[in-house]
């Protein structure tokens, strides 16, 4: 039998040797910590704390700032320095509580957890929804609305994105090798919600140990299964890993659950866990510190506002100065103006290279080849949505399907002529969904 893919799609450099081997090591801030207010989809949270107050670590100093939002815990004990607009990885400015760490790391009494066999399902969601829990693969959705569709008992599986099919990040890879049993929890807790669904850990093959270790720790498990996906990119973006598992499309007009199906990243099934099982809100993640100008590459467990830079420190510094600084993925991630960010619910990496290759093309005219066609998991022609795009054509551009490019960079890592495919179609249609959401 053949592994699980979808069509379309290409087979970039990984780089994960840098890092992959790497156990995870635990990283304790040593300056002021930052939370931006943004830290996921829908509104901003709301500030509940103001200069000088004391907050101790695990204390809720934003509140969810509406249906589509999540709170923020503080990750540490120290003072409230005050608000202040600062830059996150996507080198955005944005306003941010700032907290002084004492170094003592006081946490608050939790509330006692009982197993969440007890618990109803209002209960659980509230938890988790209470816990600032949001997709940490990149997107930030509040996990508390993910987990409410209107018709709970039409959802059939419940997938976890195991495929981790960005180049070089190798955080959930050593998340499925040491947190297994973390991980297999989190999808109990989600099971319980959904009656009638089934889970699924999609892995991709490059990655047999976790599979081995992910089959043996859910061998008991009836509702679960191990199954193996081709290495491709972008195997892991929803829409093609909802493909590739149940053979169910969907396109910009659905949601997953329209398709019977909810998608949960590996830090994020695990955050579940440490939510409901433990009773602790988000406060840390595991984050990747990699690329060639990185001295000794590796994967951190990193309490939320850690400074990206004492990061790059941990990982003994840069080799040489590098022209290139990503926040995630080189793919889909964005170029940071600075290391000097705070790390966030998304921050999946940080990755510094000696070159900026792509800065460095030069753009000439499109010779019709048609790669960008053959390799796009979306099946759209994105040479001529750019030039749409590039024209400000929008009605022509949501005619021809612009709508359901999922902007994984395919089309513009093949392109011979180094054309920036995916930020003119990306930017165009930001651009029409926004217009689209106004009628």
């Amino acid at each position: 039998m053949g592994l699980l893919t979808f069509k379309g799609g290409i087979h970039p450099d990984d780089g994960k040797r840098f890092s992959k081997d790497s156990e995870i090591r635990t990283l304790l801030p040593k300056g002021e910590l930052v939370y931006p207010l943004s830290q996921h989809i829908g509104a901003p949270a709301n500030p509940i704390v103001k200069k000088g107050d004391h907050v101790l670590k695990g204390q809720k100093i934003a509140e969810a700032g509406g249906f589509v939002s999540a709170p923020i815990h503080a990750s540490v004990s120290g003072t409230v320095k005050g608000m202040e607009y600062r830059f996150n990885p996507a080198g955005t400015k944005t306003e941010c509580i700032i907290v002084e760490n004492d170094g003592e790391y006081t946490e608050i009494d939790y509330p006692e957890v009982k197993p969440f066999s007890e618990m109803t399902r209002e209960e659980i969601i509230e938890k988790i929804g209470e816990a600032g829990i949001v997709g940490m693969g990149g997107a930030g959705f509040p996990t508390k609305v993910k987990l409410s569709p209107k018709e709970p008992e039409k959802i059939e599986y419940i997938i976890a994105n195991c495929a981790e099919c960005e180049p070089y990040i190798t955080a959930d890879y050593r998340r499925m090798l040491e947190n297994t049993a973390e991980l297999v929890n989190g999808m109990r807790i989600v099971l319980s919600l959904f009656p009638n669904a089934k889970g699924i850990f999609a892995v991709e093959d490059n990655k047999k140990d976790c599979i081995e270790k992910l089959k043996k720790e859910t061998q008991d498990e009836q509702n679960m299964e191990v199954k193996t996906l081709m290495t491709k990119y972008p195997q892991g973006a929803e829409r093609q890993l909802i493909y590739a598992v149940t053979k169910r499309a969907i396109n910009s007009s659905m949601l997953p659950a329209d398709a019977g199906c909810i998608v949960d990243n590996v830090e994020t099934l695990i955050g579940i866990n440490t939510a409901v099982a433990e009773g602790k809100p988000l406060m840390e993640r595991v984050v990747t510190v990699s690329g060639d100008a990185i001295n000794s590459p590796g994967n951190f467990k990193v309490l939320l506002g850690t400074n990206h830079m004492e990061l790059v420190e941990a990982s003994g510094g840069f080799s040489q100065q590098p022209e290139k600084l990503i926040s995630g993925g080189p793919m889909m991630g964005f170029a940071m103006v600075s290391a000097e960010a705070p790390v966030t619910k998304t921050s999946s990496s940080i990755l510094a290279f000696k070159e900026d290759i792509v800065a460095k093309s030069m753009e000439t005219a499109c010779i019709n080849c048609a790669r960008c066609v053959d390799v796009c998991p979306s099946r759209i022609i994105p040479s001529r949505l750019a030039d749409l795009a590039q024209r400000h054509n929008e009605e022509a551009f949501v005619a021809m399907n612009g709508l359901e490019c999922v902007e994984c960079g395919s089309c513009s890592y093949v392109c011979p002529a180094k054309r920036p495919l995916k930020q003119a179609i990306g930017s165009m249609r930001k651009i029409a969904l926004a217009n689209k959401r106004k009628k």
